[in-house]
């Protein structure tokens, strides 16, 4: 009996929009990763899904619930679709990656076989795993239709390797979309690729690459940022660098439940070339390591339209707040 498989890149999550490298770190879905999923809810309206899976991430859970909650089906979370642990690149900007190791970042995305990075895995243990996933999927849904969701580096290493690449020439392949679906057919031992990477259900307005250029790029590089930061426990400044350039500065302090930003600027002749969201990414995060949960700014009229895009609500007078609990929110009406 034949299984079909859609597996599904999970929808805009921090590490895409802030630019930083998160594997395993649990991060969650961006606003624009919501309106993805209103579309690929729609996409599949029409599928009947038996089962939908998903690795234990919030990231591919909220994903999966796209799928699962107009069903009225479980979650079925497998850890062996999780993306790769990234050692000690977790949660380092790509640009500071290529600044430490340019050669090394490129064979993360171009030559796999050849990438290492201290406490992480292998891109052949990824290989290994993701098939034993999906395996054990097929052998759960005989003659079933399932979904699972997962991330862009395991499915890419998945997708080749049934496709009958090395892990050398995976690297000469295409990334998917956030929320790409691909889907196998599974019968015995046989797995095949009937389509992969089709993001065709998002506009252009909510994909996350049409305002992206590394994937573009034949060594998948960005002019990414790094942080220069200095600051003891409740205070701290981190300085945003192009290269060695100093491009704007976030300045943050720590209140009872929350990180207030006190200072937010960079450069003008930069300006929306999405170096400020990357600025964003760094007070997310130092937030989240000190266990608060939300971020507060102070901000004039004119510019609570672009923290809104992020995430911030209304909080009275000129104040702003985002609210930064891992817990999965309400997907929005189709084109909102």
């Amino acid at each position: 009996m034949t299984t079909k498989i859609f597996l599904v890149r999970h929808a805009e999550a921090e590490g895409n929009l802030f630019r930083v490298a998160h594997g395993q770190y649990d991060s969650v879905i961006t606003p624009q990763g919501y309106r993805q999923l209103a579309y690929l809810r729609d996409r599949f309206r029409n599928e009947k899904l038996d089962a939908v899976y998903g690795s234990d991430l919030t990231r591919t859970h909220t994903t999966a619930s796209a799928l699962y909650g107009p069903r009225g089906l479980d979650f079925r979370p497998l850890p062996l679709l999780r993306e790769i642990r990234l050692g000690v690149w977790e949660q380092m900007t790509w640009g500071e990656i290529q600044r430490l190791d340019r050669q090394m970042y490129v064979d993360f995305n171009k030559r796999p076989d050849l990438w290492r990075a201290e406490g992480a895995e292998t891109f052949a243990q990824v290989r290994d795993r993701m098939l034993a996933g999906v395996r054990q999927i097929a052998a759960e849904n005989p003659g079933g239709t399932v979904a699972a969701a997962s991330h862009g580096a395991a499915l890419r290493t998945l997708l080749g390797t049934l496709q009958g690449l090395s892990l050398a020439e995976i690297g000469g392949t295409g990334h998917g979309d956030n929320t790409a679906v691909s889907l196998l057919e599974a019968d015995g031992e046989e797995i095949r690729v009937v389509f992969r990477d089709d993001a065709a259900h998002l506009p252009a307005s909510v994909s996350t690459f049409r305002r992206q250029s590394w994937h573009k790029d034949d060594a998948a590089t960005e002019p990414g940022l790094w942080f220069r930061s200095a600051g003891d426990g409740s205070v701290r400044t981190a300085e945003a660098m192009l290269e060695e350039d100093a491009v704007g500065r976030i300045a943050m302090a720590l209140e009872p439940d929350a990180l207030r930003i006190t200072d937010y600027q960079i450069v003008p002749a930069l300006r929306g070339q999405h170096y400020g969201v990357q600025m964003l990414g760094q007070a997310v995060q130092y937030a989240r390591a000190r266990d608060r949960e939300a971020l507060v700014i102070s901000c004039p009229q004119e510019l609570r339209g672009y923290f809104a895009r992020y995430g911030f609500v209304p909080a009275g007078g000129d104040g702003m707040t985002m609210d930064l609990r891992r817990v999965i929110r309400e997907i929005p009406p189709l084109g909102e």
